[in-house]
């Protein structure tokens, strides 16, 4: 299978992330090898302060990579710079058959909506014709795209595999000009 990619978008709050923990095993159960990539609104550390991977990048290194027998992690200091692109960093995710990305809700990319009636904000997909589908909590009458019940796990996954698009053309769509 050639690596696809959707988002997993909603309002904070919504279980986005509380999803993905249940899809994710999931979809692996299924012999689907999975990717994320997480859009952070904020300055964060993956390494904590007295950690020689902190103290490296603290002391200036743009770069820092981190390895173990279990584990490595890439890390790239942008200080002041511009923040990477989702295209930027599609590209740099190893080969899987599936890349699920939280966030970048605005990004002109297909997406599944996690909608929760309960934070009083209209759905997403009512602006963002790039949602392809939506999972909530209670029915949403007058919307015409796929939707399965937030609660029925196995629903919302069948979604994310018919509605995953080819890397290639999400990246080849975010970088096409906006008119």
């Amino acid at each position: 299978m050639k690596t696809k990619v959707l988002g997993i978008a909603g309002w904070s709050g919504s279980g986005k992330t509380t999803l993905l923990t249940r899809l994710i095993p999931l979809l692996r159960s299924g012999g689907l090898t999975i990717a994320t990539l997480k859009h952070a609104h904020h300055a964060f550390d993956v390494d904590q302060p007295g950690k020689d991977s902190y103290q490296h990048r603290k002391a200036g290194a743009g770069e820092v990579i981190v390895s173990s027998a279990r584990r490595w992690v890439q890390m790239h200091e942008v200080g002041d710079g511009a923040e990477a692109t989702l295209p930027e960093l599609l590209v740099k995710v190893s080969p899987c058959d599936l890349v699920l990305v939280e966030g970048f809700k605005s990004a002109h990319y297909p997406k599944i909506e996690i909608y929760r009636a309960s934070l009083g904000k209209t759905p997403l997909c009512l602006q963002d014709k790039l949602i392809v589908a939506v999972a909530s909590d209670q029915p949403l009458p007058g919307i015409d795209i796929p939707h399965a019940d937030l609660n029925d796990v196995r629903a919302v996954a069948d979604l994310v595999v018919a509605k995953a698009q080819p890397i290639e053309a999400v990246i080849a769509g975010l970088n096409a000009p906006r008119a």
